[in-house]
């Protein structure tokens, strides 16, 4: 039974009511689709709870191979691609920043790269970031020994390892990862993986002198040996 008011209502009023309904539903479901899509996004941020600090999260990529990716292309071409960002470092595993809480993930976190029958070199970097009851040379012993466990043809080398291990504490959270060819691209620094060999001679003046000084012939005549002493004397 309908009121009078709504006896009284025309047609076209009713269907000014009906347009608002469904503007108003299709405004609703607007909203919540943003919303999800929002969840769901390839690259999010998110507070990492440290200055100078960001952390981006990633959907169906594997962090390792992204940012592998991206230091392969910037060494090749030396295409310098960013202005503000020092480093970028994968994370691809997380923990509470605990001794045996980290012993504990390690030991199945490590399995792909370290457990028999794979094998590498690696060396381990640490950094800890507004946490302080962390100790530096207990954790790389640790996860040293956990490598070593996992099987003892893995060796430690700090000149050119084939992976590093990657430790980043920030506050009660461990961040980890095991990383390829972090000599090569200067320690994922992106401002230093795009510098020429030429800036590298520049930086380091005595390399250009022990190649001049290297390239001196013993002389011959009196002439020779007073020009090769002028250049001994420049280079110095």
């Amino acid at each position: 039974k309908f009121s009078d008011h709504e006896e009284r209502l025309s047609g076209s009023e009713r269907e000014e009511d009906e347009d608002d309904v469904e503007a108003a539903l299709k405004k609703e479901v607007g909203q919540i689709r943003a919303a999800t899509e929002q969840k769901l996004r390839r690259f999010q941020s998110v507070e990492s709870g440290a200055n100078n600090v960001v952390f981006i999260r990633t959907r169906g990529i594997e962090p390792e191979n992204l940012v592998h990716h991206i230091l392969k292309d910037m060494h090749a071409t030396k295409k310098k691609k960013t202005r503000v960002i020092l480093r970028m470092l994968p994370i691809s595993g997380t923990c509470k920043a605990f001794m045996e809480d980290m012993k504990k993930y390690t030991e199945t976190f490590f399995e792909p790269w370290f457990k028999a029958p794979n094998k590498g070199t690696f060396q381990i970097v640490y950094k800890a970031r507004n946490n302080s009851h962390m100790s530096r040379e207990e954790v790389i012993k640790e996860l040293a020994g956990i490598v070593g466990s996992l099987n003892p043809e893995n060796k430690v080398d700090l000149n050119n390892p084939q992976y590093t291990i990657v430790v980043e504490i920030i506050k009660n959270v461990c961040c980890l990862s095991v990383v390829r060819d972090y000599v090569l691209f200067r320690k994922y620094n992106l401002q230093e993986v795009v510098k020429s060999n030429k800036d590298d001679t520049q930086q380091n003046p005595s390399n250009l002198t022990e190649d001049r000084n290297s390239k001196v012939v013993k002389p011959e005549t009196e002439e020779e040996e007073k020009s090769s002493n002028e250049v001994k004397q420049e280079n110095k």
